[in-house]
């Protein structure tokens, strides 16, 4: 009877353990797929959690407008599964400004994903991890007043300070006619405003602008720059092989396609191969 009774109640343990575990296997709305701890980071910036910087709003990427709010998107999720294989249940996102975050003057956080190009200067200043995707400069209009290959240098372009697109826009294309914004929030609201005829950023973020615009805004074409997103690391830190290694698996196993299909793929709507290519 002894024997019986503590059978019994090592059945009844192990099914609550597994209840526990059941239920943790997810952070937000994210539903995880590796082990837990699989790749360990021992010396988090804020213990008992992962800590993620974003530059915010990002929609598609990041769903919704403050940290307290976001529970799932394509980068939010990722930070969940990196978080998860690095041994923790609770991820911390924190709001940061896209210059100070790319020109390594932030602090407090493991990583950011805020999907951020690897450059060469950048690289200066920071450490990135292993690439996961691919983007090129997108050209974002409104749906009202279209603009085509050949007016995108005459017409009032938009870009946002410090990135891959202004310097593109600058550089290669080289616009005259332009008005510089310090974040991409305020980007976007030129364009819907009015104030600017053509917004050039990331073809990822200009997709994402038009799948959540209702119509108003539209990709109206694409420069191949063969860009490519990875985690943004602080320089030198010591958990950065980890990390690095856990996106990696990420990869490996099949979980950032996952992510890529059900969080863009279904937003978008569309293909971004699709969208024409315009010659600089």
């Amino acid at each position: 009877m002894i024997l019986a009774t503590r059978l019994l109640l090592a059945g009844f343990a192990l099914c609550a353990m597994a209840a526990t575990a059941s239920a943790a296997d997810k952070i937000g709305n994210c539903e995880l797929t590796g082990a837990k701890g699989s790749i360990p980071i021992t010396a988090p910036a804020v213990p008992g959690q992962l800590t993620v910087a974003v530059s915010l709003p990002a929609p598609v990427w990041w769903n919704g407008d403050t940290p307290e709010a976001i529970k799932d998107g394509m980068e939010y999720c990722l930070a969940a599964e990196i978080a998860w294989r690095a041994g923790y249940d609770k991820l911390k996102v924190v709001a940061v400004e896209f210059v100070p975050l790319v020109g390594g003057q932030t602090s407090g956080h493991d990583l950011a994903l805020s999907e951020i190009s690897i450059t060469e200067e950048r690289k200066k200043l920071v450490d990135f991890s292993v690439p996961y995707f691919n983007s090129d400069i997108g050209v974002l209009t409104r749906a009202d007043n279209p603009v085509d290959e050949k007016a995108v240098k005459s017409v009032t372009v938009g870009i946002q300070q410090g990135t891959t697109g202004a310097a593109f826009a600058l550089d290669v294309l080289k616009v005259t006619n332009y008005s510089v914004y310090a974040e991409r929030a305020d980007l976007l609201k030129a364009l819907r405003d009015g104030d600017i005829d053509a917004a050039l950023t990331d073809t990822s973020i200009t997709l994402s602008a038009e799948a959540t615009d209702a119509g108003k805004t539209k990709v109206v074409g694409q420069y191949k720059t063969g860009e490519i997103y990875a985690a943004l690391l602080p320089k030198a830190n010591t958990n950065n092989a980890a990390l690095d290694k856990i996106i990696q698996a990420i990869i490996d196993d099949g979980t950032m396609k996952k992510l890529s299909a059900k969080y863009l793929a279904a937003a978008w709507g569309k293909d971004p191969a699709s969208i024409p290519y315009f010659q600089p």
